[in-house]
C-alpha cells in the first residue's frame, strides 16, 4: 500500500512539473520522525506552491490526511505531514542549498520518472 501513496504523491507533484522526485526509506533510522520523505524541487515559488496545492488535493481525494504543512507563507520549503510520509517540496535553490536526502545518504531511495498517460494508465 505504502508503494502506491508514493506514487500517488509523485504523480501529483509531477502533475505541475515537480523535478527531480525521490523517496527516501527511513524505516530502519533510529528515531526517524517518519518512515518516507519524498522530496522535489521547483524553478520559482508560484510552481511550489501549485505543487503544494495539488498535492493535498490529490491526497484529499484517496483519503490520507494532511496532518501538518508549514511554510506556505513564503514558498521557498513547504513541508505536508501525511503520518508516515512527509513530502517536502523545494525552490530548487533552497534544495541545492539544504541538501537534505544527503544527511541519509545510507538509506534506500528510489527516484519517481514522470510516467507517460498510457503507462499510468496500465500501472493504477
Amino acid at each position: 500500500m505504502i508503494t502506491h501513496d508514493l506514487r500517488l504523491i509523485a504523480d501529483a507533484i509531477q502533475d505541475k512539473k515537480g523535478d527531480n522526485v525521490i523517496s527516501l526509506d527511513l524505516r530502519k533510522i533510529d528515531g526517524a520522525v517518519t518512515d518516507w520523505f519524498v522530496i522535489c524541487d521547483a524553478t520559482n515559488t508560484t510552481q511550489v506552491g501549485a505543487i503544494a496545492d495539488n498535492l493535498a488535493e490529490k491526497m484529499k481525494e484517496a483519503g490520507l490526511t494532511l496532518y501538518r504543512s508549514q511554510g506556505e507563507g513564503n514558498n521557498f520549503w513547504i513541508i505536508q505531514d501525511y503520518g508516515n510520509i512527509v513530502v517536502h517540496i523545494f525552490l530548487k535553490q533552497y534544495r541545492d542549498f539544504y541538501r537534505l536526502e544527503d544527511l541519509w545518504a545510507d538509506v534506500p531511495r528510489k527516484e519517481y520518472k514522470e510516467r507517460s498517460p498510457k503507462s499510468s494508465k496500465t500501472e493504477r
